[in-house]
Parts: C-alpha cells; sequence; structure tokens
C-alpha cells in the first residue's frame, strides 16, 4: 500500500489504545461501524485525521442486519460517553455504514441506532464507497471481509460499478476452530485473535480462506482487474492475502491494519 494509509492506520491504532488530544476543541468527523464482530466508533479532527476511538467485540449484527437493537444502542452509547471523556466534549453526530445489498428498511435501522445513542445521523454510506475515502483507488477490486460476510466491490474511475455480498467471513474461522478443537466459541474467537496461535490454526481455517478466495475469483470472471485490495477485520489474520492471490490469481494488497479502514471512510463522510 501507500506510506500516507500506513501512517493514517498507524495514528488510528494510537487513537484506539486511548492517546486522545484532550486539548483540542474544533470541528470533528465521527463514524460508527456496526460490524457482525466488531463495532468501532472513531472520531477524527477537521484535517481528517485520527483523534479519538473505541473497537468492541460484540454480537449485535449479523450480515448487516441489525439483530440486538437495545445491546446495539447500548454499546454506541457507552462507547460514545468514555469517548467524550477523553476528549473532554460532547459528540453531537455521526455517519455509519451498511454491506452492499442489505434492504434499506435495515439500513434506517442502523441510523435508528446512532440517534437512540444520541448521535444525530448525518449519513448512511454503503461500506465499499467508505472504503474508498481512505484508499482512493480508481481501478480495481475492494474485498471487505468481517465478521459474518465477504463483500465485493469493482471500481472503475474511481466509481463503484458492481458489489456483491455473501456469506463467510471470521465467524466462520471461529466455528471451524471451535469444531476443530471442539472448545466454545468463544475460546475460539480469542485463540483466533492471538498471535502465538495463528500459525497453528492456520491450516484449520485455510478451506475458509480458500471459500472466501473462491468467492472473490467468481465474482470477478470476465472483468478487467489487476489488483485485489482487502480491508476488514478478519484479514487481518496473517496468511488470508496470499491464499486470495493464489485463488484468483490476481495480485492482493493488504494494508496494515484492515478493520480500521471502512470505519475511518465512514468518518470522512460526516
Amino acid at each position: 500500500m501507500n506510506p500516507h494509509l500506513d501512517s493514517l492506520l498507524t495514528q488510528t491504532e494510537n487513537a484506539m489504545r486511548g492517546e486522545a488530544n484532550g486539548h483540542y476543541r474544533g470541528p470533528v468527523h465521527v463514524g460508527v461501524d456496526l460490524g457482525t464482530a466488531y463495532t468501532v466508533l472513531i472520531v477524527l479532527d477537521e484535517n481528517y485525521q485520527p483523534l479519538a476511538g473505541e473497537y468492541q467485540f460484540a454480537q449485535i449484527v449479523r450480515d448487516g442486519l441489525v439483530v440486538d437493537f437495545v445491546g446495539a444502542v447500548a454499546l454506541v452509547r457507552k462507547m460514545k460517553e468514555r469517548i467524550e471523556a477523553r476528549l473532554g466534549f460532547a459528540l453531537e453526530s455521526a455517519a455509519s455504514g451498511y454491506p452492499p445489498g442489505v434492504p434499506l428498511a435495515e439500513v434506517r435501522a442502523t441510523g435508528n441506532v446512532l440517534r437512540a445513542a444520541g448521535l444525530e445521523c448525518t449519513g448512511l454510506l454503503d461500506e465499499p464507497t467508505a472504503a474508498n475515502n481512505v484508499l482512493k483507488i480508481e481501478n480495481g477490486v475492494i474485498v471487505d471481509v468481517g465478521g459474518g460476510t465477504t463483500g465485493i466491490a469493482i471500481l472503475k474511475d474511481g466509481k463503484v460499478v458492481y458489489t456483491a455480498d455473501e456469506p463467510t467471513g471470521g465467524t466462520h474461522f471461529s466455528l471451524v476452530i471451535a469444531g476443530a478443537l471442539n472448545i466454545p466459541f468463544e475460546q475460539a474467537e480469542e485463540l483466533k485473535k492471538n498471535p502465538a496461535e495463528q500459525p497453528r490454526l492456520f491450516p484449520v481455517i485455510r478451506p475458509v480462506m480458500e471459500k472466501v478466495g473462491s468467492i472473490v475469483r467468481r465474482h470477478i470472471a470476465g472483468r478487467d482487474v489487476d489488483t485485489i485490495y482487502l480491508v476488514g477485520g478478519t484479514c487481518a489474520y496473517p496468511g488470508i492475502d496470499s491464499v486470495i492471490a493464489e485463488y484468483t490469481g490476481v495480485r492482493t494488497l493488504l494494508p496494515g491494519n484492515p478493520l480500521f479502514v471502512t470505519p475511518l471512510g465512514i468518518a470522512m463522510h460526516n
């Protein structure tokens, strides 16, 4: 990827660790990404640089649909309150995102979560477009592997011209690990994130990575595609970029921390 993007993602990681600028009092841009596995709230300053943020594992969304409205509202409200305490001022509005193909009624539900949590919803943006606010791709494919689904967006001249979204994501990694090791899902989820365990677990979850690769290959078949850009928290698992490149035969690039690309792009929309 490019040095500017790597620097932006590093700054975002620092903001997520609580290194907030408590003296800043200018305009802010806020994004809330309600994911299948992780919910991310990020605050950017007036120059779209990371100011503060937080992310938390929560199963409040399934395949882009809010399945626990009360839990989602409580989670976003608490995250908002903690970040406000760090910054020293109130957050009043935010944008959010949704996967391609989600029904309009469910997209409205995402906006309602923000409003119930005390944030005016200033916009709802499809996730591929949000990711491209950060990646700034003219031509290529963005593959967003989240907790529940793999989203695919083909871009031409900087515009999204094709989208698809299919089940298969990080939750499936955890389910396969749980089944193979005969352990609870929650324990499998923690093992999956442990760098020391990831090489041992790679052969167990490689078939799921291959399925992601086959989904991508099917959707880009017959199209002029020379580069795949990976985003989404599941892409943080070492080796997934190589598997997808192998299955598709297309150069595959992975940013430093793919979990934060889409939330950053959502915040830039606010």
